[in-house]
């Protein structure tokens, strides 16, 4: 029996991008960084930064330089990869099939719009996937959730929490990052003492915060401490103190 012999004009070609999701802890909200889109499609609309994969670069060299060309943002030690996405018709230009990255920092600063972005910016992600929001373009929003559903699934695996909070924080700051992944409350004396119950968790610091809220003792500073390389003291559901919040 013969061999049939690949053809590749019988595969259409089809083009690569990356994009990638930022996440950070501003004002005690979780927010993610988007670009507005200078050119079309979707022109003037927001979207997480992406580009196209040049052929003599990898994904991640790719998604390092969109990243700081589109926000100015340098996040190249921190991106991981998400997951793929090619859905034939999620570009209205061709067949694109995206790897999408996300990344957690703890600070953002000197975010720019360049290159194909207009205009950068931070945005509280229960604005972004809100109602109210403008849809994101191509299939972001999408993306977006899927980030934020990783993130959920880490903080109860990971010692995730801590990337986003500074080296030195307070029990509140930790505790605003699960609440905020989650939509959830949680009750500040049952998470104290769910991060205090056991050494290697937090570390005191013997110092405390710069100041205090309506006059109060100011709040004392922690560090991290090595069992989160392992895991979480925090459980959904489990007996800190946590419940389904309000929608804002």
């Amino acid at each position: 029996m013969a061999t049939r012999t690949y053809d590749p004009q019988e595969f259409p070609p089809f083009a690569v991008t990356v994009d990638m999701v930022v996440l950070t802890m501003s004002r005690g909200r979780l927010h993610v960084l988007l670009v507005r889109r200078g050119v079309a499609p979707f022109k003037g609309m927001w979207a997480i930064p992406g580009g196209f994969k040049r052929p003599r670069e990898s994904l991640l060299e790719a998604a390092q330089r969109e990243l700081l060309e589109e926000t100015g943002v340098d996040g190249a030690d921190l991106l991981r990869q998400l997951g793929a996405y090619g859905d034939p018709d999620r570009d209205p230009r061709m067949n694109v099939v995206t790897v999408a990255y996300f990344a957690v920092l703890r600070d953002v600063q000197g975010i720019a719009g360049g290159t194909d972005a207009a205009a950068a910016a931070l945005v509280p992600v229960s604005e972004a996937l809100g109602e109210d929001f403008e849809p994101l373009a191509f299939d972001h929003g999408r993306i977006l959730r899927d980030a934020i559903e990783r993130i959920r699934a880490d903080l109860i695996l990971t010692g995730i929490a801590t990337a986003f909070v500074g080296r030195t924080f307070t029990l509140a700051e930790l505790r605003a990052v699960y609440e905020e992944a989650w939509g959830v409350r949680i009750d500040g004396a049952n998470f104290r003492r769910s991060v205090l119950a056991d050494e290697g968790w937090v570390i005191p610091t013997g110092r405390r915060a710069p100041s205090g809220s309506a006059g109060g003792k100011p709040a004392e500073l922690y560090r991290a401490g090595r069992k989160w390389r392992h895991g979480t003291p925090i459980r959904p559901g489990r007996p800190n103190g946590t419940r389904r919040r309000e929608s804002r």
